[in-house]
């Protein structure tokens, strides 16, 4: 696995406990016409359940909700992604001016909307099961009510396809990636920006705590439905399996809390530890009562000794997150290929 080492960011090896913190510590085109002109009243008719609100388009093929609380933690998840890569968008070496950009799974529609505003000469899609994206957005910024696992109907491909945090969102991760490929134009660029959703701790910290339950109960929740949980391990083999070239990836440490004693890596923490407050809940409750017989009280109930433990400073917990891209081979048309 190729780690590119860029000097602003830590090192995936040993993460460091700050053991002077204190218990105070803050936590600080035309193609689209024929998708957008009407959407059907199904896109709207959102599940009620459990005091959250989950898609209707394609009922029960994302677990997670799509209401406000949900949309203010994936923006939470954005700056969090920000802060770790050291303010970049993505790494692969698209060139200053590419043009047609998708983005999968777009969620609040932020990741295009600021990509677009960078790059002008790009038309971007972004593409999800739920339409919560603002209606205000860059000129060249569109969205796409879809369902990405289902054939792709596009009939130009695209010079940069994007894909973030879709572990526990997808069942088939490796066709995902083959429908990439195919609607990828030679010589252009993927990348997949993914979740090892494994807890661990360096020092065992972890062990028999409501934590590690937690995550235990859920991810093997998800595990059963058929669910990808952990694919961020995998994208480097995946995008060498499916034929893309030049295949490069980097591993970020993510902590979940002001613990670590590195600078860069507490602050990745505090928003890790913003996003699961409400973040536990959104991952657990629809996957435990509708597929495990839970009830909201006993979900409730995890989640609250979760995320005690996320407040206790001597439970180090960890995850990693990985960014891979790769290259479709071909000749590329576009003529800059600057970074």
């Amino acid at each position: 696995m190729a780690d590119l080492g860029f000097p602003d960011e830590p090192s995936s090896g040993h993460v460091e406990v700050d053991r002077q913190a204190t218990e105070n510590d803050s936590v600080y085109g035309d193609e689209l016409s024929n998708y957008t002109t009407s959407l059907t009243s199904s896109v709207y008719n959102y599940r009620r359940e459990n005091g959250r609100t989950y898609h209707g388009y394609q009922d029960g093929e994302y677990l997670f909700p799509n209401d406000e609380d949900e949309s203010d933690r994936l923006d939470i998840v954005h700056e969090m992604t920000l802060t770790m890569m050291g303010r970049r968008l993505y790494l692969a070496p698209i060139g200053s001016s590419p043009r047609r950009v998708v983005d999968l799974g777009t969620g609040t529609g932020i990741w295009p909307i600021e990509f677009g505003d960078q790059h002008p000469s790009a038309e971007v899609l972004g593409v999800d099961l739920s339409p919560t994206q603002p209606s205000l957005v860059p000129p060249n910024v569109r969205f796409l009510v879809d369902d990405i696992e289902k054939p792709w109907l596009y009939s130009q491909a695209f010079d940069f396809v994007h894909v973030r945090g879709l572990a526990c969102c997808v069942k088939d991760y490796a066709n995902l990636i083959r429908q990439a490929y195919d609607n990828t134009a030679p010589g252009q660029w993927v990348e997949f920006q993914d979740w090892d959703t494994n807890l661990v701790s360096e020092d065992g910290s972890t062990n028999n705590t409501f934590l590690e339950q937690y995550y235990n109960v859920v991810l093997g929740s998800f595990q059963k439905a058929g669910y990808v949980n952990r694919p961020g391990l995998h994208l480097e083999q995946w995008l060498r399996d499916t034929g893309f070239e030049n295949v490069h990836v980097r591993k970020y440490p993510v902590p979940l809390g002001t613990w670590p004693k590195d600078k860069h890596l507490k602050k990745v923490g505090a928003w890790n530890f913003l996003q699961a407050e409400s973040g536990f809940e959104s991952a657990a409750m629809a996957v435990l009562t509708r597929n495990e017989g839970w009830s909201r009280d006993e979900v409730t109930v995890l989640v609250a000794k979760a995320r005690q433990d996320v407040k206790n400073r001597e439970i180090h917990s960890l995850f990693y997150f990985y960014v891979a891209y790769g290259q479709k081979p071909g000749k590329s048309s576009s003529v800059d290929t600057s970074h």
